[in-house]
């Protein structure tokens, strides 16, 4: 990783503008995430990685959101789906494993 030297101004906010080419050379645009450690009176700024992020489920998560925060298009669990659920939240789950029996999609 090339060597760069820039300097930032702190606003009255506690605000700084990562420079461009600290930008660039980490792979960060709008939206990104950074981390901030400081170690003996040196910052250390890195990218956070985060999870793969598929657009058409993060529109999806958007207007499930929405939904929920105005109250629209919302139903209970059916019983018997819902104590299927608790009953298994706290098991761990292999997605590698085989699905045993029928499975309709």
């Amino acid at each position: 990783m090339p060597a760069i030297y820039e300097i930032a101004t702190l606003t009255s906010k506690g605000q700084v503008t990562l420079p461009k080419s600290v930008r660039q050379l980490l792979g960060i645009d709008t939206g990104g995430k950074i981390a901030f450690d400081v170690r003996e009176g040196v910052i250390v700024v890195s990218r956070v990685e985060t999870a793969h992020e598929d657009p058409a489920i993060g529109a999806f998560l958007g207007l499930l959101e929405a939904d929920i925060r105005g109250g629209r298009n919302l139903s209970t669990l059916q019983e018997d789906l819902a104590q299927t659920m608790l009953a298994n939240a706290n098991h761990s789950v292999n997605l590698d494993e085989d699905i045993e029996g029928e499975v309709a999609i």
